[in-house]
């Protein structure tokens, strides 16, 4: 049996975004540049873990490591891992795939924070798959009948089921990517 509870969407997911949002930009301040919502429960209607996944942007390497320490002086806790897979076609430079995770607070609402370089091939990956899913209704669909499928697996950990959508997540950011040269898209 999996570990990996799959729910259905929360139409409050969003204003549980915005509330985790303010209290992130409280506690960071001026070292992120912008605090997003990513992951499925970014995308409306579409099936989730019922984690929000949050993506704080800084503008420079020393800067993954000044979030940190504010955040973890505000009881968040550091986790692994530290960069992010490496996608095909997308450069495979160590440095474009650099992270920081950390989560929240002891019986706080669950986060997964993704802090992340500014400009760099992950924090730009979150965005594109966020609006492209969200363009894409059916894609969307799709992918959360590929979670739904995944979570009856005998996975035991987050890091399998990562392990296994990586490559499904990548198959959809692949024409992600020409959708956004077509239309234009900017995050």
């Amino acid at each position: 049996m999996s570990s990996i509870t799959i729910v259905r969407p929360d139409p409050t997911w969003a204003a549980q975004y915005e509330k985790t949002a303010k209290v992130l930009r409280g506690i960071l301040g001026e070292v992120v540049t912008r605090v997003d919502h990513i992951g499925s429960t970014s995308v409306p209607q579409l099936v989730a873990k019922d984690i929000l996944d949050i993506q704080a942007t800084v503008s420079s390497e020393p800067q993954l490591d000044d979030a940190t320490q504010l955040l973890v002086e505000a009881d968040w806790e550091l986790r692994p891992p530290r960069r992010d897979h490496a996608v095909p076609g997308l450069p495979s430079d160590e440095l474009q795939w650099v992270k920081r995770l950390v989560v929240e607070p002891m019986y706080r609402r669950r986060v997964n924070l993704h802090i992340r370089v500014e400009g760099r091939a992950n924090q730009r990956y979150a965005l594109l798959f966020r609006d492209y899913l969200r363009a894409h209704p059916d894609t969307a669909a799709a992918y959360g009948a590929f979670k739904r499928q995944a979570a009856t697996l005998p996975i035991e950990t987050v890091g399998e089921y990562a392990d296994l959508k990586d490559p499904v997540c990548d198959l959809i950011y692949l024409p992600a990517e020409e959708w956004a040269a077509r239309t234009g898209w900017s995050s």
